[in-house]
């Protein structure tokens, strides 16, 4: 079954504020947060939209969306005699919408106006903070073809994640039948549903809602005309369920879902392993971003091991191991990196900006000689200066800082500080 690739509007929400993500979040949104050292997370929805010819797309956004904008508009430009459009939508006030996004479905209620402006039969909408690769048009025409007024992606899951999860229930024909918000471990007995069994001989029988919709557009004008509900997964779907024809697509590929420092940082080094979960290296599904017209990336007798390099960086390091090293890392003599995520620079310092950095006593941009640092994030444009000791892991206490956060044992040094010589962090 083959489906008009203008009836489809795609919704990314942004999220809040997210609190979970900082300090990565501090002075940038959620979607704007760079991941694989190139890329930027809002790029993975937008990705998949356009890899499944989806290609009218909003991102609703409220918090620092600066750099989001900047990031969109310098990389989305579709041709001038086509109808693909990524637009950035913020939170606005106006007389009938005084508030602040209050929640996913607020949000998008909200936003109605903006959409209803435009023809589509069907809204697909998504989350600005996941990592998967996924075809939305499989998922599309199931529901087209099954007449469903919802259609729910899910992915099983076992009993030790389910509780973490809005867990759904589903019939004989994928149509959801029951939903339960992060159900007590006693429960789950009773919420097993049909899956693959390949699923099943990994021990998952429950089926987690991904936080991805599809809905018929008639529908969500009627659903978004109850201002009381303001959000999809904790107030639309469970009062739906019962009262529409909800479908359930089954997932069974990598899905993450980046809500926190520990899920970042996991997601990031795992695409350094010989057979990465999430594939960068794919023909047809390619992650778009901005364009960028760096040079190669220079190495001088650096041991580099199981780790990305970004193009234009300058790497004097001794060792580099399972790491992600972003755009225009500047990484001095002797220096070892493990297991990190370096995050790179925004931009080059020409030979007086060195210059005027050395009279004036301050670290130049990057990484600086004889460092040691494991377990970490380095976020933007920072100033680390020499003889640096930072060995972040489970023995340290979460912690937050003027120069650095430490949660779940993974040192996050904040973007653009200056770490002096001979910090150290043990």
């Amino acid at each position: 079954m083959r489906f008009n690739k203008k009836s489809i509007v795609a919704i990314i929400l942004g999220g809040g504020q997210g609190s979970r993500l900082y300090p990565l979040t501090e002075t940038r949104s959620k979607p704007a947060v760079p991941i694989g050292g190139k890329y930027r997370l809002v790029d993975i929805p937008i990705s998949n939209c356009i890899n499944s010819d989806i290609y009218k797309m909003f991102v609703l956004t409220q918090f620092n969306s600066a750099s989001l904008n900047a990031h969109i508009k310098n990389t989305y430009n579709f041709s001038v005699f086509s109808s693909a459009f990524v637009d950035i939508l913020a939170a606005e006030q106006t007389p009938d919408n005084p508030t602040w996004f209050q929640g996913t479905a607020d949000a998008v209620r909200q936003c109605m106006p903006h959409f209803l402006n435009h023809d589509f039969e069907y809204a697909l909408i998504l989350s600005g903070d996941q990592l998967y690769e996924m075809d939305f048009s499989a998922m599309i025409k199931k529901h087209i073809k099954n007449g469903a007024d919802i259609s729910i992606a899910t992915l099983p899951v076992n009993a030790k994640d389910a509780p973490e999860f809005g867990i759904l229930k589903t019939n004989a024909d994928n149509e959801i039948i029951s939903f339960i918000e992060k159900p007590n471990a006693s429960l789950l007995p009773e919420w097993e549903s049909e899956v693959s069994d390949e699923m099943k001989s990994q021990g998952k029988h429950y089926l987690a809602s991904m936080g991805i919709y599809i809905f018929n557009r008639k529908l969500l004008v009627e659903l978004m005309s109850n201002t009381e509900t303001k959000d999809f997964g904790k107030e639309i779907i469970p009062q739906a369920v019962g009262n529409k024809k909800i479908l359930s697509y089954q997932y069974e590929g990598y899905w993450t879902d980046i809500g926190n420092i520990d899920s970042f940082f996991e997601a990031n080094i795992g695409l350094t392993d010989d057979l990465p979960k999430f594939n960068l290296f794919d023909n047809d599904k390619k992650i778009f971003t901005r364009p960028r017209l760096l040079p190669p990336s220079k190495f001088f007798k650096t041991t580099v091991d199981k780790t990305l390099i970004s193009e234009g960086c300058i790497i004097n390091a001794k060792e580099i191991i399972r790491s992600v090293i972003g755009i225009r890392s500047r990484i001095g003599s002797d220096t070892v990196i493990e297991n990190c995520y370096v995050m790179g620079n925004d931009l080059y310092q020409n030979l007086k900006d060195l210059e005027d950095d050395i009279e004036n006593g301050r670290k130049h941009i990057g990484i600086g000689e004889r460092c040691f640092i494991k377990n970490a994030i380095v976020d933007k444009n920072c100033r680390i200066g020499n003889d640096v000791y930072i060995n972040g892991g489970s023995h340290l206490e979460n912690i937050t800082s003027d120069l650095y956060a430490i949660k779940d044992g993974i040192v996050v040094i904040k973007k653009s500080v200056t770490i002096p010589d001979n910090f150290r962090i043990e």
